[in-house]
């Protein structure tokens, strides 16, 4: 027998061999995407990684265009909902585009900080969401690729001046997005003020690992969480937390994301909820997995934030997306925090930098 395990592995070397050489290096590609009504040109970078993963991402809102995954037969397709219309975006087309400089919700549009009111802009009736009017995602930031020829890479830059949608102290911002051989789409945010402000980013990429224009309610979704914040009819935590247990929310063991939303569509029309995460703040843990049965993919989120909360698109209405077309697994700390000194706190100050990295982690099963 000995002479067929020589011949098995020589053909494993072989395999290997012609696998390492068909492999490509880790590249950055930058070229126009599409230019602004002010005459600005919008690059978007085109990033690859040795296996042909790829991810494109444009200065606009400093948006993912693309983020291109294989399935169980080695098919790529991509995985969020995505355009290549600057127009669309600009009209709000579910983007995945960083939101800040607050993401998600504040009440009334207002906080204390230091002794002083702050009132922001209000863009949800009376309260604030994401950022206002003219959030992250919707303004033009500056992309450099990574210098770095083993790594598949760009940093984004904004400065947001002092008051803008309402916020104090000028914010420089910078996100840097990186696609590793490991499958996975890595983001770090950091951000320094001049004066006492608060932070709280997140992406907001709509997901649909089956990449096909249907909703997400076969997808089994895992989340690591025994708690979410507990909110009133406004979607706003009222500073309490909430077990999950024996609720639609429990996502503790792998569940349907279809099997229970029904239960919430009195309240939120689906999932629309910050889970507290397990773990210690600022340390890189787990936070979510998603696994789609039809195409085999799998998606791990790992980050440093206190929270992650759960959207499933509970407003499409099939113009273009169905309802429950996508997920997003925004993370974050908790919404309303400014409000809440017993949360986690968003309060950044100078010659202190904020920083958060969040991971997209891709496999198959």
């Amino acid at each position: 027998m000995q002479p067929l395990t020589s011949i098995a592995s020589l053909l494993i070397c072989l395999a290997t061999l012609l696998s390492q050489a068909n492999a490509e290096n880790p590249s950055t590609v930058v070229a126009p995407f599409a230019t602004m009504p002010t005459g600005e040109v919008v690059q978007q970078f085109t990033l690859r990684n040795s296996h042909g993963m790829q991810a494109k991402v444009i200065e606009f809102g400093a948006i993912v265009t693309e983020l291109s995954v294989p399935d169980r037969h080695g098919k790529y397709t991509n995985v969020i909902l995505a355009s290549d219309s600057l127009e669309a975006y600009s009209k709000g087309f579910p983007a995945a585009a960083v939101i800040g400089r607050y993401a998600n919700r504040i009440r009334g549009g207002r906080f204390t900080l230091d002794g002083k009111a702050i009132q922001l802009t209000k863009n949800a009736g009376e309260n604030h969401i994401h950022g206002g009017q003219k959030h992250f995602g919707k303004l033009l930031w500056k992309g450099t690729k990574s210098e770095d020829t083993n790594v598949a890479s760009v940093e984004l830059k904004y400065t947001s001046r002092d008051g803008e949608e309402g916020f104090p102290g000028t914010l420089q911002v910078s996100v840097t997005y990186s696609l590793t051989d490991n499958n996975e789409l890595q983001i770090q945010y950091k951000a320094v003020t001049d004066q006492a402000t608060v932070v709280n980013l997140t992406n907001h990429a709509y997901f649909n690992l089956s990449g096909a224009l249907s909703d997400v309610l076969d997808h089994q979704l895992q989340i690591e969480a025994d708690q979410t914040t507990l909110v009133d009819k406004s979607l706003i935590p009222t500073g309490e937390l909430a077990s999950v247990a024996g609720t639609a929310l429990d996502f503790r063991t792998p569940q349907r994301i279809g099997d229970r939303i029904e239960q919430l569509y009195e309240a939120a029309k689906g999932y629309d909820h910050n889970y507290v995460l397990r773990g210690e703040l600022g340390k890189l843990r787990l936070a979510a997995k998603v696994m789609d049965p039809k195409s085999g993919r799998v998606m791990e989120c790992f980050t440093t934030e206190p929270g992650v909360q759960l959207y499933t698109a509970n407003g499409f209405n099939n113009n273009p997306f169905p309802r429950h077309g996508a997920f997003c697994l925004e993370t974050q700390h908790y919404p309303d925090s400014p409000n809440h000194p017993e949360f986690p706190t968003v309060v950044v100050r100078p010659n202190s930098p904020w920083s958060s990295t969040t991971i997209f982690r891709f496999s198959i099963q």
